[in-house]
């Protein structure tokens, strides 16, 4: 078993090299399952596993998006892309998004998500409040001519477990805990336009699933399903188009019914922007030092 201060850097170097390498590969008119497939596919020809499925995510979509088998979907023209992506390494989890734009317009956004994120990082240390960090975010965001998303937050991260309870907001809230040396955290600003509501509701649902508790099933498939998620993927988020690999056609997709019909499976909905502007997202995972902070994705 590796270290796991070895594993959660690695897992960032991963993380770091395959986020840089799929921006070149995003452009009008490429299929969104590719560029899942393409994220997915070398994180594990690098050494690591999903900690969760790419979300690709167009526009006012800010988060939980990641294509079902054949996904017909493509990138449109003019749009704004974000590609969110983890990596774990025997569990331990690095957490990092960019965002492409394809409309001039929106650039202000994505130079807003950055730069929120950059001074935030160089804010973090032991001792600083979440909500200090929140407002340095928003703060940072409105002299650059865009807004954040207030309902969404960075997050604390465990083994196995992408959101671990204690969140970093993305304005001044009343987050009162105090960040701790050695915790790791990915911090992640959302940026929209000033005019926009700044919320985001739920959507349809993303094609992202996590198992939430083992109950009575009548199908012996299914029941085979549920130990293989299980078993694969443990606590971490997983897309539908990973287990229809392994269990394929009309049987495979009956005992999927099942286990969210049955409630074994959480269903994560697609967040939109309420007002439907677009959003732009960037994110690091850091772990936090005495007097600062080591960014494991840069």
């Amino acid at each position: 078993m590796m270290d796991p201060l070895e594993a959660i850097r690695r897992a960032g170097r991963i993380a770091s090299n395959v986020r840089e390498r799929i921006r070149s590969r995003i452009d009008a008119g490429v299929r969104i399952i590719q560029i899942c497939e393409d994220v997915e596919g070398w994180i594990r020809e690098l050494g690591g596993q999903p900690a969760f499925p790419c979300n690709v995510d167009i526009d006012h979509v800010a988060a939980h998006y990641t294509s079902p088998p054949q996904d017909p979907m493509t990138v449109p023209e003019g749009s704004l892309v974000k590609v969110d992506l983890g990596v774990h390494v025997e569990g331990y989890i690095a957490d990092t998004a960019t965002t492409v734009c394809l409309d001039p317009r929106y650039e202000v956004l994505v130079e807003a998500a950055e730069e929120a994120l950059e001074e935030a990082i160089r804010s973090i240390r032991a001792g600083v409040r979440a909500s200090e960090i929140g407002g340095i975010i928003e703060r940072a965001m409105k002299r650059r001519g865009a807004a954040p998303i207030r309902n969404l937050t960075g997050h604390r991260m465990a083994r196995y477990l992408v959101h671990a309870g204690e969140a970093i907001p993305n304005i001044p809230a009343p987050h009162l805990h105090r960040l701790r040396a050695g915790d790791l955290y990915a911090v992640e600003p959302f940026a929209t336009l000033p005019e926009a509501s700044g919320e985001v509701v739920d959507g349809p649902p993303g094609n992202i699933y996590i198992f939430k508790k083992k109950k009575s099933l009548s199908g012996e498939m299914a029941r085979e399903m549920l130990r293989t998620i299980q078993s694969e993927y443990r606590t971490l988020p997983f897309a539908y188009r990973w287990v229809a690999r392994r269990f394929p056609g009309p049987e495979g997709e009956r005992a999927f019914v099942e286990l969210v019909s049955s409630r074994c499976l959480y269903s994560y909905p697609q967040l939109l922007e309420r007002s439907c502007r677009p959003v732009a997202q960037a994110e690091h995972s850091l772990i936090v030092t005495e007097d600062g902070c080591e960014v494991i994705t840069a």
